[in-house]
């Protein structure tokens, strides 16, 4: 089936609604199970959706949900076929262009990308400007922004909005963003811990040529393990796109301005860096690690059902079933393992999941194993350190964000977004000359209000005094006493399972 057919628009019956205040009513077409929001509009209604819980903002032939049977398709492909037998760039192929490659085509399109893998050496001299302790998404999100001062010819600032009509000149930033950000990610992890920064290297495949650049102290010869860097595919597989996420949703907002795409991923990639998103895996594996031992696993769940303790890596906003990506996870988990040595966590995990989808409470509120649960076990496994988690999130969404961004260009009805608002706040009222306001109460740092405060007095509150200006003046004169150990030490002790692998 191609794209084009599967994407044909399902009519359903319509819906009658009716304005109960007038008697006014209106039959609505329901197409793809949804209505317009104009239809609420000639009753004189807005639609308030928090977060956009029931809301769709864009039609895409992209990627496929059903949430409710645990259902994942890419251009209408499962996503445990791409898994077992496809591979990140195939894949990105697809998401890109609707229909997998010929053998022909997915060599030309490697070979673009591979080819763009390489950054220029002031962006080099950027990276190499942050500090020894910089977050690694911090130094990404702004390598990312800074690409598009490196290629001005894609920027529409400089050379009009018209520029992406150009099929080439659109392709060539898309190799240039799936070529440059597993070299960028390589770069900041390597910043870390101190080492310098090793070239890509021809001839290697995608995973393959990123794991060199984290690894190689500068052997001729140097390879990464072959099963690793399949595992690293299949992982990039399963994050490669999940329709209208934060931040993709973000990526279409930034896009539909028509700036660069460089800004569209710095954008994206800054919303990914946020904890409830691309730092979901980590906060699993926290728990896991918190949990320690198996025997400890009805302990923790009694206090998740006592509402004292979260259970992360479960639940999520679209499944109601078992994640399909979870599943094809948990088998990438045990290829690692016969690697690099079994992790007890897994142990943990793997219980820990059997025991909640046994239990009533975790099944009656349908909270199964998301991505997250074993992902972060997988890169643990590897030599990622926690914070580069989300690095390796980005890599792989990069190719759905593009997707995304080919999609809307080619769409006529998309212009630049405009969510509207619920208005909540106060009524009409007139403005109060200053001399006949009512003193407002000062609040301070512990949320406590202290009508009457001085304003020295506040400030003094805000930064932990007491409201005495001299003993505030004194404790800031004071020297600060930090710890006897070295900063960068502990820093560095926290890099080395991967570093100690290299």
């Amino acid at each position: 089936m191609s794209a084009a057919a599967a994407a044909a628009p399902h009519r359903q019956h319509p819906v009658k609604i009716r304005d109960n205040r007038t008697g006014q009513e209106s039959e609505v077409e329901v197409v793809n199970g949804s209505i317009r929001s104009s239809a609420f509009a000639q009753f004189g209604l807005g639609v308030l959706d928090n977060g956009y819980l029931n809301t769709a903002v864009v039609k895409s032939q992209i990627t496929y949900i059903d949430g409710a049977r645990g259902i994942l398709r890419h251009r209408g492909i499962p996503i445990e076929q791409l898994a077992e037998k496809s591979t990140f760039l195939e894949v990105s192929y697809l998401l890109l262009h609707g229909e997998l490659p010929s053998a022909d085509v997915l060599a030309q399109w490697t070979h673009r990308i591979m080819h763009h893998t390489f950054v220029h050496e002031n962006l080099i001299q950027f990276l190499q400007s942050f500090r020894y302790d910089a977050h690694p998404m911090g130094m990404l999100v702004s390598a990312v922004a800074a690409l598009e001062t490196f290629h001005p010819e894609a920027s529409t600032d400089l050379q009009g909005d018209h520029i992406y009509s150009s099929d080439a000149l659109r392709n060539k930033q898309i190799f240039r963003l799936l070529g440059k950000m597993p070299t960028i990610a390589a770069c900041a992890y390597r910043h870390r811990i101190g080492r310098p920064y090793n070239y890509p290297k021809n001839g290697l495949g995608y995973t393959e040529n990123f794991l060199y650049m984290l690894d190689s102290l500068g052997e001729t010869d140097y390879k990464p393990n072959p099963v690793l860097a399949r595992a690293l595919d299949v992982c990039f597989i399963l994050h490669a796109d999940h329709e209208l996420n934060c931040s993709t949703a973000a990526f279409r907002q930034i896009a539909s301005t028509g700036i660069d795409p460089y800004v569209c991923v710095a954008g994206a990639a800054s919303a990914l860096y946020g904890p409830s998103h691309g730092g979901a895996n980590e906060a699993a594996l926290r728990m896991l690690e918190e949990i320690g031992t198996v025997d400890r696993i009805p302990e923790f769940l009694a206090q998740v059902k006592a509402k004292t303790r979260r259970l992360m890596g479960f639940g999520h906003r679209l499944y109601k079933s078992y994640d399909p990506r979870a599943a094809a996870l948990r088998k990438v988990a045990h290829q690692v393992f016969e690697v690099m040595g079994r992790n007890p966590l897994i142990d943990v995990a793997v219980e820990l999941e059997r025991v909640a989808l046994n239990d009533d409470y975790f099944k009656s509120r349908k909270l199964f194993p998301n991505v997250d649960f074993y992902s972060g076990i997988i890169y643990k496994s590897m030599g990622f350190p926690a914070d580069m988690f989300p690095v390796l999130f980005c890599i792989a969404r990069t190719a759905g964000w593009l997707a995304h961004w080919n999609e809307q260009l080619a769409d006529s009805e998309i212009r630049i977004f405009r969510p509207q608002q619920a208005y909540d706040g106060p009524a009409p009222r007139k403005y109060v000359p200053m001399g006949q306001r009512v003193a407002a109460p000062v609040t301070v740092a512990d949320g406590a209000p202290a009508s009457g405060t001085s304003a020295a007095g506040a400030l003094a509150a805000l930064a932990g005094g007491n409201g005495n200006t001299g003993a505030s003046a004194a404790a800031a004169a004071a020297p600060v006493v930090v710890s006897a150990e070295n900063p960068r030490k502990r820093h560095l002790a926290r890099y080395m399972d991967r570093a100690s692998l290299a």
